[in-house]
């Protein structure tokens, strides 16, 4: 007998949710100004970013994976780093061109994913969770007040690093992926 598939409303779309939600309380907070405003700003940002590491550990051991999550979730991830680099850049405290460069790699890596769906699905590697991570705490560190400038600046130089070179990889990964014959489709030879 095969299990009922979980419903819209489990606790691993909630957190998906809850990380959307807290988007618009990041910027505000940042935009508010002053110190304890930026701390606040930090909070509801670390708190967004938990939720992305448990929401997909959540639905994978509880059986709770929907096709809203697996749309929701990626979405939620690139609105919360890409609204919070946006705010620090449109702030002055972070270069526009970091953040450029970190979204148009994620732009280029969603295009690929829609690029290679038919012939399969690419994994996160390893490299992509420490991506994650880095951007996280470099972020992080913009929000803080009284975080010297240089190691703000040397977390955020390795986040760059570490998601240009994972894009690069996605990027190799899904022209692999691409020369194979999709499921079903049988391949001629030249």
């Amino acid at each position: 007998m095969v299990p009922p598939p979980p419903g819209l409303v489990n606790l691993a779309n909630v957190l998906t949710v809850t990380r959307l939600v807290l988007v618009p309380v990041v910027v505000a907070c940042l935009l508010a100004g002053g110190t304890a405003w930026r701390v606040a700003a930090f909070v509801a940002f670390g708190t967004a970013s938990v939720t992305d590491l448990l929401d997909g550990r959540i639905a994978r051991s509880r059986g709770l994976i929907t096709d809203f999550g697996k749309i929701a979730d990626p979405i939620a991830d690139k609105a919360l780093t890409g609204a919070a680099l946006v705010t620090l850049s449109y702030l002055g405290w972070l270069p526009w061109w970091v953040t450029i460069v970190i979204l148009a790699r994620e732009v280029a890596v969603t295009g690929l994913r829609f690029w290679v769906i038919r012939y399969g699905v690419i994994a996160a590697s390893r490299g992509g969770k420490i991506k994650t991570l880095l951007q996280v705490l470099a972020i992080s560190l913009y929000m803080l007040p009284g975080v010297p400038q240089w190691l703000r600046a040397v977390v955020m130089a390795a986040a760059v690093v570490v998601t240009l070179v994972t894009g690069a990889d996605y990027a190799i990964r899904a022209a692999r992926l691409r020369r194979r014959p999709a499921p079903g489709q049988i391949r001629r030879a030249p």
